[in-house]
């Protein structure tokens, strides 16, 4: 295929042998190879490329099938720098379809096996439950929840997902969940969930989580959110990654905050004492600053410390403080 270079190019065998053929009109292979510093047989070669290209052309007698007698023109310079310029163009638009098509598969190919791997996107509901199945029986530890209304699968489908996280919490696996606080109100959610509490699962609840939410272990975790613009939710799948580790960080930051289910809703009394002692655990005071604050033994602050963490659900002094707001007890 010709290209400028091969035509123009006055160092390449073909520039040669066709400037060689615009200076001398119908000239014959025994003058051009001189003048071009070629061997014969290499300009005959570079000739009949020349014609089968369109940028030279034969005269010979017609009883001679040998091209070596005939007398060789150069086509006007301008219509072949024209028709080179013209497959040049074709050779780019080609280029460039080739390399669209070549970028569209490698997207494709990193976002299901590589840089985009970690995300997929699930709208069928069958298929979001058969993946929540697929994260429980998979799980080996744990499984973490964080449950919101609304709640639409039917008592059927409760029953079933009692039944398998039965079975799984019997096999060792950890189940935590957070619910929403008017969750256990639910006429079809909510005695599953309790009769989930009394089994052993770990229970607490929040006034307002931010997210549907299931995470197996660190292997894979299920968004389900509202879909846009449209009734219905979508469904992300995330599988290892920053996205799944930040989504695990939020779980736990929520777990902290929430009011342990056992407890939740019910007015627990505390007198001024205890009020004041937890006044002073959420400012960050050791039980010895209370004690001497207070006027109390130490042994006494450690045991009402230790009462009122078990109380709020909480583990740190600081979530303490946290729950204890939000119950308006301080």
């Amino acid at each position: 295929m010709l290209t400028v270079h091969d035509v123009l190019d006055a160092d390449s065998e073909r520039g040669r042998v066709y400037r060689c053929l615009v200076a001398r009109p119908r000239a014959r292979i025994q003058e051009l190879a001189p003048a071009a510093g070629l061997d014969a047989d290499t300009v005959l070669a570079v000739l009949r490329d020349l014609a089968e290209e369109g940028a030279a052309v034969a005269f010979g007698p017609d009883h001679s099938s040998d091209d070596r007698d005939h007398c060789w023109e150069a086509l006007p310079p301008a219509r072949v720098v024209e028709t080179v310029l013209q497959r040049d163009a074709l050779r780019q638009a080609t280029a460039r379809r080739a390399g669209d098509e070549l970028e569209r598969l490698y997207r494709y190919a990193r976002r299901d096996a590589g840089t985009y791997g970690a995300l997929e996107v699930v709208e069928d509901r069958a298929e979001v439950m058969a993946a929540s199945n697929r994260l429980q029986l998979a799980a080996r530890h744990q499984v973490r929840v964080i449950d919101v209304p609304p709640y639409s699968g039917s008592s059927a489908h409760y029953l079933d997902q009692e039944a398998l996280q039965r079975r799984r919490m019997a096999a060792g696996v950890v189940y935590r969940a957070i619910y929403q606080g008017c969750a256990f109100e639910d006429p079809v959610a909510g005695p599953n969930m309790a009769r989930m509490v009394e089994a052993g699962e770990q229970a607490r609840t929040l006034d307002e989580p931010p997210l549907k939410l299931a995470i197996g272990d660190e292997d894979l975790a299920i968004v389900t959110l509202p879909a846009d613009g449209r009734d219905g939710v979508v469904s992300l799948l995330v599988r290892p990654s920053g996205l799944l580790n930040a989504l695990a960080a939020v779980f736990e930051t929520l777990w902290r905050l929430a009011v342990p289910a056992t407890v939740a809703g019910v007015d627990l009394r505390i007198d001024e004492r205890d009020r004041r002692i937890l006044t002073l655990m959420a400012s960050g005071a050791t039980d010895d600053a209370i004690a001497r604050r207070l006027g109390l033994g130490r042994r006494t602050v450690v045991r009402r410390v230790s009462t009122l963490l078990a109380h709020l659900g909480a583990t740190t002094r600081f979530q303490a403080g946290v729950q204890a707001a939000r119950r308006g007890w301080l």
